[in-house]
């Protein structure tokens, strides 16, 4: 009789598995796609080619969180529950989303051939998400018009500048165009993107799979033009704070956060799209080293570089002396609320969601029957007990 006497199933050659398993001049390390759930979390311990995948975005879901929780320990700041804090709660759900699917798309794909591809498409939706989590603590912590307390209407020109040196403004920091697109379009746009990003790279799984890799890389360079903008903006005109406050001191490391947040999404953007460096010794990388694995690290640093650069925005808001999310005085720019944080991205995951259980019936009907011939060739349970 066949049984499986507790010693892990082998690890095969790119020449032993199914073709939509070969990832490009990874050679060895394969896990055959029909582990059961316990050999798929054993084989986070054991040197697969996807061992390096799981820990290098699982580790840094606990490095975040204690970057993040941070905030809440300032002097002065409010309640970790307060609607102030609305915003990044969101951000962090959208990181913590990310970081634990893709971890565990690439722990638990060798379950079957459908679930690889059900892994990958929630990798893709988490992405999106995250983006959506991002938006909204740009939109709330670094909108033009935070820390501005506005006594005028959208166009008006009338700020609190009782504390900036006369003649050094010419005119309203919030330009009245721009006004418009933040207040109206700005999250809604990064909504209707984070959706074409799913669909266009749970496609890249069934067509143009020769440029796959390029094409999910730029597809998410989209959401990061978008959900970027106010940062742009801020890095464009000066600061809405008083040179002379606290809250522009504490501000003054945006910028560098930002560059660096670039910086590592670009190196990210070329280990996977150029496969460096398994691309120039196939076999040499299959367990340690390979791209994907340097792609992990590089994301997760722009992530971290990312939240320093919201909490250094988050800063300089709670030492403004009136708290101005929402400002003293009418504006435009309301506080955030359950419905414009929680409620967003409850849509937006319903929707993703809706797209990857479309995605997931359509992979079951193309896979499930090669599944299902898979498990009568290679039954799980073949080791032989003496």
């Amino acid at each position: 009789m066949l049984l499986n006497c507790g010693q892990p199933l082998p690890l095969l050659r790119h020449t032993d598995v199914p073709p939509r398993v070969i990832e490009n001049f990874i050679l060895t390390g394969y896990r055959f796609p029909n582990y059961s759930l316990r050999d798929c979390l054993l084989s986070a311990f054991r040197p697969t080619n996807e061992t390096g995948n799981f820990w290098t975005h699982f580790l840094p879901v606990f490095i975040f969180s204690y970057y993040f929780v941070e905030v809440f320990g300032w002097e002065d700041a409010p309640h970790s529950d307060a609607p102030f804090f609305y915003p990044l709660w969101n951000y962090f759900i959208g990181v913590f989303c990310l970081l634990m699917a893709s971890s565990m798309a690439h722990l638990l794909n060798s379950m079957s051939l459908v679930v690889r591809e059900v892994c990958f498409f929630v990798d893709y939706g988490t992405i999106s998400s995250y983006t959506v989590g991002s938006s909204l603590a740009y939109y709330y912590y670094i909108h033009p018009r935070a820390g501005l307390v506005e006594t005028g209407g959208c166009n008006g020109s009338h700020m609190d500048l009782k504390d900036e040196p006369a003649g050094s403004l010419t005119s309203s920091y919030a330009i009245p165009d721009f006004c418009v697109f933040f207040e109206t379009f700005y999250i809604p746009s990064a909504c209707v993107v984070a959706i074409i990003c799913v669909l266009s790279c749970c496609n890249s799984r069934e067509r143009w799979r020769r440029h796959r890799y390029v094409i999910r890389t730029f597809v998410f360079l989209l959401p990061f033009l978008v959900s970027s903008t106010p940062v742009f903006y801020r890095l464009l005109t000066r600061s809405p704070y008083s040179t002379t406050s606290s809250s522009f001191a504490a501000s003054t490391s945006t910028a560098s956060y930002f560059y660096r947040h670039c910086l590592w999404l670009l190196v990210s953007a070329v280990f996977n799209i150029s496969k460096f460096p398994e691309r120039l010794a196939p076999g040499r990388f299959d367990i340690w080293g390979h791209s994907h694995q340097w792609f992990h690290c590089c994301t997760f640093l722009s992530i971290l570089d990312e939240l320093h650069m919201i909490k250094t925005e988050v800063r300089a808001i709670l030492l403004s002396p009136t708290l101005l999310l929402p400002p003293a005085t009418l504006s435009r720019l309301p506080g955030p609320t359950i419905a414009s944080t929680y409620g967003v991205m409850f849509l937006l995951q319903t929707t993703i969601v809706s797209i990857i259980v479309w995605f997931s019936r359509h992979a079951n009907c193309i896979y499930g029957p090669e599944r299902d011939q898979l498990a009568k060739k290679h039954p799980k349970k073949h080791l032989k007990c003496h």
